[in-house]
């Protein structure tokens, strides 16, 4: 039996190292550049608006009766976010700098700013695609597939990768990075952690959308907050060691020593796998949120999303990657993952860390637990539409995410962590390959909103503003 998982978990690495070594990086990086240039760096120069949508209360609809339709820009930003800020901004930061070196950190920084823009175009294209589902909103990649490309085939080879994906794999990567914090803190049993996060995880799922994005709007705030004001305290702790790290992180990156020892394809690859395993920016994950929110311009929620990017690599992951870079630890290999970072973090403000750091990770883990299996169960009713199965294959689902929440807290980590990266990149890769054959529908989309926004009024978005666009159908009006 040991040497089948054995056997499996090496062929999961073998072909985890061939499609980001020979594929994905290079395609992230080159259609990270290409939409960002097309779209004129619109993650960049319109972070002010981004911001003010952020706030920006729904458009009222009488076809509900005063009933709210679809949830708010900010709770579909919550519930990205929950997703994208989970253990890989405490944990898969520690690894990325202990495989890859400091220079990890510079393409960490990469691949945020030109994915962001990734993440505006697949996040305006779910937008204009999304369908109804009663008082709601669904979609994302799997319906643009189909209703774009009129390649239904591959909306449910998408929406079964990302179910499997992110409701089963990423769900355990997430529980096993909690109860390996706690464990190691406190000396808790990971198994009964289990159970108690699966408790919580189905008191919250089994409450619909709604609940998912009210759960997430609170969580989302308060940890991303606290954690950042710690890491904020710790800097100003370390202000005057501010040069001498920034240094190692470009030296790091580019240094002649590294490019000699190969240090500079290392800190590359694990930069980058690692923030986009944070960020998630054209893995086509982020897009199912975005399309449940109710606004008047589907480039509102593009933007949203983009500085969703932001939020988790440049400002959580950084903070880590402070954290860590100032107490040295990463040089001495001694700890790894989110051992790491809770010893770096008790170098710099004392024992007290532990428990602060395990309290962040639990809110990190349970966050991602949500936004994760919204994910799949979007992508399950896309499979099953309104079929009179559909509660049944819900049902097995949930009692399935249920099952691997469980799991994920005795698994052994190296083969879950590279699961992850597996599936992660083949998601990344057929996204990738689609928006960009649909990319002319954000950059048209945002032309007008541009347009719109300069002649003074408020954006809104009608399907004849875009020839050619059709089954858009939430957007055309009488």
């Amino acid at each position: 039996m040991i040497d089948c998982v054995e056997w499996f978990h090496n062929v999961v690495l073998s072909l985890s190292d061939f499609v980001w070594t020979y594929i994905l990086i290079a395609v992230l990086i080159v259609l990270g550049v290409y939409f960002s240039v097309r779209t004129r760096f619109v993650q960049v120069v319109a972070i002010r608006e981004t911001l003010r949508l952020l706030v920006e209360k729904e458009p009222s609809d009488s076809s509900t009766k005063g009933e709210k339709k679809g949830v708010s820009s900010f709770q579909a930003f919550c519930i990205s976010t929950a997703s994208r800020v989970g253990t890989g901004n405490l944990a898969g930061v520690a690894i990325a700098i202990s495989l890859g070196g400091p220079g990890a950190v510079f393409w960490m920084w990469v691949i945020a700013i030109f994915g962001a823009a990734s993440g505006f175009v697949e996040s305006t294209l779910a937008q204009i695609f999304k369908v109804r589902d009663g008082n709601n909103f669904r979609g994302g990649p799997a319906y643009y597939m189909e209703k774009a490309l009129n390649a239904r085939w591959l909306g449910i080879i998408f929406a079964l990768l990302i179910t499997f994906s992110f409701g089963f794999v990423f769900n355990a990567v997430q529980v096993n990075t909690m109860t390996s914090a706690f464990q190691g803190s406190f000396g808790w049993e990971p198994l009964w952690i289990g159970i108690v996060l699966a408790v919580m995880l189905a008191l919250t799922i089994f409450g619909g959308v709604q609940r998912i994005g009210q759960v997430s709007s609170v969580i989302v705030p308060v940890m991303a907050t606290g954690y950042i004001l710690i890491a904020l305290f710790v800097i100003v702790m370390n202000i005057s060691a501010i040069p001498q790290v920034f240094s190692d992180i470009f030296m790091h990156a580019f240094g002649f020593r590294e490019a000699a020892s190969g240090g500079i394809g290392a800190a590359m690859m694990m930069g980058i796998k690692r923030g986009l395993f944070s960020n998630e920016a054209g893995m086509g994950s982020a897009p199912n949120a975005a399309a449940t929110a109710n606004v008047s311009h589907p480039v509102k929620q593009g933007m949203i999303q983009s500085l969703g990017v932001f939020v988790d690599t440049l400002l959580v992951c950084s903070a880590t990657a402070f954290i860590i870079l100032f107490s040295g630890l990463h040089a001495s290999g001694d700890y790894d993952g989110i051992q790491l970072t809770q010893q770096a973090l008790a170098s710099q403000v004392g024992d007290w860390a532990n428990i602060f750091v395990g309290l962040a990770i639990f809110l990190f883990a349970f966050s991602s637990l949500i936004g994760n299996y919204y994910y799949g169960q979007s992508n399950i009713e896309f499979i099953n539409g309104k079929g009179r199965h559909i509660k049944m294959w819900m049902l097995l689902y949930r009692l399935g995410v249920i099952a691997m929440v469980i799991f994920g807290s005795v698994a052994k980590v190296a083969l879950v962590w590279d699961m992850a990266d597996l599936f992660m990149g083949c998601m990344a890769l057929i996204n990738l390959v689609v928006i960009t054959l649909l990319g002319k529908y954000a950059f048209a989309a945002l032309q007008d909103y541009r347009r719109q926004r300069q002649s003074g009024v408020d954006p809104q978005f009608h399907a004849s503003t875009i020839p050619g666009l059709k089954h858009a159908d939430c957007w055309v009006k009488e």
